[in-house]
């Protein structure tokens, strides 16, 4: 396979800049092209750390971020294999690279250290949100620094970049539906399991104390519930005793002709026609 023109076109404008800066810049541009993927090895475990305390999903993710880093590295490897471009630090002319070319026969597209960065970012990412902006600017800043220091054409990067981004989500995403019942059948094996995958947090259970304002049992005393005739948390209504006394209230007696008679004991009344 040989590599588009524009792409060597940007490939040399890379490195003739490159040649120019100072030499501490070609140094820290050689140890930061393998120390960012160190970086990528920290944040696994700071992310594994993080998911002790989470639900067995957010562990299961946090576990699969590395593994979904290998997979889309071999991709990019079996690809290598197939396309066999040629590295640009042999086949440009005049080529100014930093970093030594690498040996005949490890070819240049797509560019694995791009792979395994964006694929790190990817499976952080999926793993844990907050860290997006961080991580994929370490990707790209890693994949920048391989035609930086002479030994990867632009678009060798630029696809490395999308195929580890892809195939790691993808494998994240996937596998978590899998490895999420094993991680919580895990946690409750013996002491290794919450040793090495957590607990997660409890849920703190409603408090029912009682206390003036809160429904006598403590519980909220505002909250319709259908099928109960009673506020959440407060005390039912009592069923009256079955020996309980009824009052039934003192009826009239009428008299002959219809008209209410007085009780027995009052004085009779006189009764005025409307």
């Amino acid at each position: 396979m040989r590599a588009p023109g524009f792409s060597a076109d940007w490939y040399q404008a890379v490195t003739e800049f490159a040649h120019g800066t100072p030499g501490w810049v070609h140094t820290g541009a050689e140890v930061g092209t393998d120390a960012g993927l160190l970086a990528f090895a920290a944040l696994f475990a700071a992310g594994w750390w993080r998911a002790r305390t989470r639900d067995g999903r957010a562990m299961a993710l946090a576990l699969l971020a590395p593994v979904a880093m290998v997979c889309a590295y071999l991709v990019s490897s079996n690809v290598k294999d197939v396309l066999q471009e040629e590295r640009p630090c042999r086949a440009v002319p005049h080529a100014m690279n930093i970093a030594a070319c690498p040996a005949p026969g490890d070819w240049s597209f797509p560019s694995n250290h791009a792979t395994i960065a964006a694929g790190a970012a990817a499976g952080l990412l999926v793993a844990w949100r907050a860290l997006a902006p961080w991580v994929l600017s370490l990707a790209v800043l890693e994949a920048f620094s391989r035609v930086f220091v002479g030994v990867h054409y632009p678009h060798d990067v630029a696809v490395g970049l999308l195929v580890g981004l892809a195939v790691a989500t993808a494998v994240s995403l996937l596998a978590a539906r899998l490895v999420t019942p094993l991680v919580d059948r895990l946690r409750a094996w013996g002491p290794v399991g919450p040793l090495v995958l957590g607990t997660p947090a409890a849920t703190p259970a409603p408090a029912y104390a009682g206390g003036p304002g809160h429904g006598g049992f403590g519980g909220p005393a505002d909250v319709p519930v259908a099928g109960r005739s009673h506020p959440v948390g407060s005390r039912p209504p009592m069923p009256a005793p079955a020996d309980a006394a009824v009052t039934v209230p003192d009826l009239p007696v009428l008299d002959a002709q219809g008209r209410p008679s007085p009780a027995p004991g009052s004085a009779p009344g006189r009764h005025r026609r409307g």
